[in-house]
């Protein structure tokens, strides 16, 4: 069988590999995004990542079965085009399908981030076996790909998935940076984990990760803090625990899934944040529901990516 190239684009950094047909990562490279030298830059840099790809690798277009992309923002599968990348200015109604299907000759398919590591933890890591999960990311914003009955869900225009933006509060809550109040994301990302810590601060708190800060407070700090005793830290954690777990519990009565797959950089905290996730999900989702399910860890990491965008061709 073919390889496939998978490439993660995000704000600081583009991730390209060539991978097999078993998952395994053959070749890879990254390159900075340079988001403030416009899309074309960035575009003609992955077009020369993959020139050098094929290089080093010693393969011609022929050897590839297809080119994925893996974008964060707002994305038409069925057409190839980056709508939106909120975080990567510029990046419009780019078509970038259509570009590097021209310039290789490769089948090529573009797809949100989260729903690619959904992809690729589905085939080759958490989710071998499922046929409904649903993996989300927890990090600067909280994201989700859902796999229904074996498929990848995409919706009616392509934005299904944002988990994210369930609403926790209906009176207010902080304000999300979808430009609405209330949102999952706003109460239990990583800023509002650098934000409830700076406030416990500003309270007079003794804490490890003002120790640990350096200079500033980052979830990571805050997650070693809790790991290392820290009453304060592990706090935090607990209440983020304890909203993801609120919001999930929607998505557990709702779609009944195996296996609720967790990554990103805050979930790097591991059980500090795991735990208090299935304590609520176990307390108040529908009990034959909850029963069903098993919160767990994301097992491809950095990878997670640019293996499910590889796949994206035979999904």
């Amino acid at each position: 069988m073919a390889n496939r190239i998978g490439i993660d684009v995000g704000g600081t950094n583009v991730k390209i590999a060539l991978v097999g047909d078993k998952g395994n990562i053959i070749y890879s490279n990254s390159i900075p995004t340079r988001a403030e030298m416009g899309y074309e830059y960035t575009i003609n840099n992955m077009k020369q990542a993959v020139s050098d790809l094929l290089k080093e690798t010693n393969s011609n277009s022929k050897d590839i079965e297809g080119i994925g992309f893996g974008f964060p923002g707002q994305v038409d599968y069925q057409e190839g085009i980056v709508r939106l990348a909120p975080n990567i200015p510029g990046w419009v109604n780019v078509p970038i399908a259509k570009v590097f299907e021209e310039e290789f000759g490769i089948p090529t398919r573009v797809d949100n981030d989260v729903r690619c590591a959904a992809l690729g933890e589905l085939n080759f890591g958490a989710g071998k076996g499922c046929q409904n999960l649903i993996c989300i990311t927890v990090g600067t914003g909280i994201g989700s790909g859902l796999i229904i009955n074996g498929k990848l869900v995409r919706g009616a225009s392509n934005s299904a998935g944002e988990i994210g933006h369930i609403k926790l509060d209906i009176t207010g809550g902080p304000l999300c940076g979808c430009g609405d109040r209330g949102c999952l994301e706003a109460f239990a990302s990583g800023p509002s984990i650098v934000s409830m810590a700076e406030e416990y601060i500003k309270g007079g708190k003794s804490t490890k990760y003002r120790e640990l800060a350096n200079p500033d407070i980052t979830p990571y700090i805050v997650s070693e803090a809790a790991k290392q005793g820290d009453r304060v830290a592990q706090k935090i954690f607990t209440i983020m625990g304890e909203y993801i777990g609120i919001g999930l519990t929607s998505v557990v009565n709702l779609l009944n899934p195996e296996k609720i797959i967790i990554g990103g950089g805050v979930a790097d905290a591991g059980d500090i944040l795991l735990a208090p996730i299935r304590e609520t999900i176990a307390k108040r989702a529908i009990p034959v529901s909850a029963a069903a399910v098993e919160i767990v860890p994301a097992q491809l990491g950095n990878t997670a990516g640019v293996i499910g965008a590889s796949l994206l061709i035979k999904s």
